[in-house]
């Protein structure tokens, strides 16, 4: 199949228009080798080990959230050579989907509220918001570690939890915790929880669940859904951090 037919389909999952402003220009194909395509790789950032993973299975294109270049360059790094070169030597061309599939419909926070459990899901400009039975904050707590399978930090007073909102990523910003109040909501799951948010949101449980646990299950579902549509093989590529905790 060629190049633009990927790319075609990859557009409607996650129109590049829907991207914040900061992104415009960094979605879409980031090395284009004009290829064809016969296997897609999947995975949320586009590590040298992820590249040579996707050399091994014989990728054609590597879909990722992140992508491998975001600011302007007149340097190109070793570290960043070594990743192009395996891409270059392999014929993989790059494609990034970032903050327009945060926001996509079925995209990274409707999966994380889907992973979790979320009912009756409302759309916020980025986030998602859906409710749960409900149950005391601690068991909340445990159910998020256990659904997306990592560590969590959290705090906030809330006796009871019935109301979630979801943002996957670097989510605790005060423009989408005041959605989240100004929709009632008891818990707050993202990631990259900051002192000063702390400080300032003391009467919302905040879960800080990890950027790659609560971005990841967006890019997995990917996978199934451009083999449907697409008829092809895609393999998801998982590169946990494995960040330790004492």
């Amino acid at each position: 199949m060629n190049l633009s037919e990927v790319v075609a389909v990859l557009e409607q999952l996650a129109p590049p228009e829907l991207a914040e402003d900061f992104d415009i220009g960094r979605i879409g194909l980031t090395l284009d080798l004009e290829n064809d395509i016969q296997k897609i790789a999947v995975a949320l950032d586009p590590t040298k080990y992820v590249l040579k993973r996707a050399a091994e299975i014989g990728a054609d294109i590597l879909v990722t959230h992140h992508t491998l270049i975001f600011h302007p360059l007149n340097l190109v790094r070793k570290p960043l050579a070594d990743i192009l070169k395996i891409a270059l030597d392999n014929n993989i061309s790059l494609y990034s989907m970032h903050t327009n599939y945060d926001k996509a419909k079925n995209g990274i926070n409707d999966a994380l509220a889907k992973r979790i459990g979320l009912s009756n899901i409302i759309d916020t400009d980025i986030g998602r918001i859906g409710t749960i039975s409900p149950c005391p904050a601690e068991t909340f707590v445990n159910h998020v570690a256990k659904s997306l399978n990592t560590h969590v930090q959290f705090t906030g007073r809330k006796e009871e939890i019935s109301k979630v909102m979801v943002f996957g990523g670097s989510g605790f910003k005060e423009e989408y915790l005041s959605i989240a109040k100004e929709n009632g909501v008891d818990a707050y799951v993202s990631a990259e929880l900051r002192h000063d948010i702390i400080r300032s949101w003391e009467d919302m449980l905040l879960i800080d669940a990890t950027h790659y646990a609560t971005e990841n299950p967006g890019m997995q579902d990917l996978c199934l859904r451009l083999e449907e549509r697409l008829r092809m093989d895609v393999e998801f590529i998982d590169h946990n951090p494995f960040i330790e905790v004492i």
